[in-house]
């Protein structure tokens, strides 16, 4: 009777298998609910930017009012500012939910910088900010995915940008360390408060109130990073010493 009550208690298979492929099934959602809203919002946007940019530039003949053409021009303008953003949000639901696919590669500093600055070179020459980097050309490498890598510096280079003063200078170096490398993305601006440095690691806190901060954004970019270096085995620090501007500190394994 005794063996009888315990095979009665044993657990079912059948549920067994489907509790394990329930987690499974959810992050097929997910990836399939990201994708389409992926799509639906980006689609639209890109043809907002298109169309706006061949308008700006008469591609089809002149506008006539040149008033037209600085319109389109903002239109184009807001187009992207808001495709950022749309892509901001999508990030954060796809690292929040885990459903990321990061294939994890040794992958060149160097290279990965470039390809960061390039994406800003509109607002580096904009705030006519100086972007200093050390050992250029001799940056070590990272165990990264390299998608994940440069949204991680692209992200912490505009932060940089953004509240540096106009003018300023922002600081890019790497460092082989025992097990990991150290990225330092630093800017001179005014830093932010001991206890707001937690906030920052928040979606959508910045680094000054909603009344008085005088810079655009969601808020998104710090978290982004955080999450990304945790999913690549990595971590985000940051560092903001009265007065000195904010350091960002990444370390990754090495490459």
């Amino acid at each position: 009777m005794a063996e009888a009550a315990k095979v009665h208690h044993l657990p079912d298979a059948h549920a067994i298998l489907a509790a394990t492929r329930r987690p499974s099934n959810l992050d097929d959602q997910k990836r399939s609910f990201l994708r389409m809203v992926s799509h639906e919002l980006r689609t639209p946007l890109n043809s907002i930017i298109g169309f706006s940019e061949i308008i700006a530039s008469e591609l089809c003949g002149p506008l006539g009012s040149p008033q037209y053409k600085e319109y389109a021009e903002h239109v184009r303008q807001s187009g992207h500012k808001l495709l950022r953003l749309v892509n901001q949000v999508l990030e954060i639901a796809r690292l929040e939910g885990h459903v990321t696919d990061l294939n994890l590669v040794p992958e060149p500093l160097d290279h990965a910088v470039d390809d960061a600055l390039d994406g800003l070179r509109e607002e580096i020459r904009a705030r006519r900010i100086e972007i200093v980097v050390a050992n250029e050309g001799a940056l070590p490498s990272v165990t990264a995915d390299p998608r994940g890598l440069r949204t991680i510096l692209f992200n912490l280079i505009q932060n940089a940008v953004t509240f540096s003063p106009e003018g300023g200078q922002v600081r890019i170096s790497a460092e082989v360390r025992p097990g990991r490398v150290e990225i330092r993305v630093s800017d001179d601006g005014e830093g932010v408060d001991e206890q707001d440095v937690a906030r920052l690691m928040r979606p959508f806190e910045q680094g000054e109130s909603a009344l008085t901060r005088s810079t655009e954004g969601a808020g998104l970019g710090l978290p982004i990073v955080s999450l990304l270096c945790r999913a690549m085995r990595g971590t985000l620090r940051l560092s903001s010493p009265p007065g000195q501007g904010l350091t960002a500190i990444v370390a990754l394994p090495p490459g």
